[in-house]
């Protein structure tokens, strides 16, 4: 059993803040039901390759309209998704700054698009004022973002594919020789300037494009200490240093050794710092998440 912790027999009526609905009804508490006597193992061990985290209760953290997809996964595979989203996500206020800025975005040489959100409300303000320029270069921090773009229909995009951040975007030939380049970088508020700031160096002139913003809900952290969750996954720096804010020192003792899930090495440092014992660092998405949940499960 998943770290020696007994697995929860209960349904969607112990989920954190909302359920998170994926349309199955009480399927689970059925299929959770294994007979006893013969043929009992058989059900076990079909269980078991069905649905490796049957009646794990994970903890997502993502904003909502993110967590979704993952929570769905998770409930495929047996587990029951526990949605305490720790930032919301929402379009920026001053719209009429984002329009400005991309009504010149013909003007640049490469656009670089921080997130899958970049591209959600970078490529809605687009509509509203033009087409994507055709010489236009396109670039991603990660795989997520690249995907969102090619369901846009945005081809031929420059992006990392082992290390899925500023680092691993700038390591790749493709941004060595920008010297005279002009560079649109979309992001939510604030953020690291890591890459704006390499890419100076580099020759490039560089300007940002806040597309959406960030904000952090007002959540009650003893309705997650209580659901006792068998996992949390957390994939940003800034929502972990909010979900360890809010937490005051008894739900810290109380979630401190509970299994952390995290997709980056930076995130999984801060952690360990925070003070959290078992910090499990995973591959990038939904799918590397996933992936490392039910191997730990197993």
């Amino acid at each position: 059993m998943a770290n020696g912790r007994t697995r929860s027999p209960h349904t969607r009526d112990t989920l954190l803040a909302q359920p998170a609905d994926c349309g199955r009804g009480n399927e689970r508490e059925e299929q959770l039901l294994i007979p006893a006597g013969e043929g009992a193992n058989g059900s076990l061990r079909e269980l078991h390759i069905n649905q490796p985290l049957a009646g794990l209760k994970i903890a997502v953290t993502r904003p909502r309209e993110q967590a979704l997809h993952l929570a769905r996964r998770i409930e495929q595979a047996g587990g029951i998704p526990l949605l305490f989203p720790l930032l919301d996500i929402a379009a920026v206020q001053d719209s009429q700054t984002l329009h400005e800025q991309i009504s010149r975005l013909a003007q640049f040489d490469l656009a670089i698009f921080i997130s899958p959100n970049a591209v959600h409300y970078g490529a809605a303000a687009l509509r509203s004022t033009g087409n994507w320029p055709p010489a236009l270069r396109i670039a991603t921090v990660g795989q997520g973002s690249a995907k969102a773009l090619r369901e846009l229909g945005i081809a031929n995009i420059i992006a990392p594919t082992e290390r899925f951040d500023s680092e691993g975007l700038l390591a790749l030939p493709e941004l060595q020789n920008v010297a005279g380049w002009r560079v649109m970088i979309f992001r939510g508020d604030g953020g690291r300037e890591l890459l704006g700031d390499t890419l100076k160096s580099r020759g490039a002139a560089v300007e940002y494009v806040t597309c959406y913003q960030r904000s952090k809900p007002q959540l009650d952290a003893g309705v997650l200490t209580a659901s006792a969750p068998d996992a949390i996954t957390v994939t940003s720096s800034e929502a972990l240093v909010h979900l360890w804010q809010m937490l005051g020192e008894s739900a810290r003792t109380a979630l401190r050794n509970t299994p952390l899930f995290v997709p980056h090495e930076r995130i999984a440092e801060l952690a360990r710092q925070q003070g959290w014992g078992s910090v499990q660092l995973t591959g990038a998405g939904d799918d590397g998440l996933l992936s490392a949940l039910i191997a730990w499960a197993n």
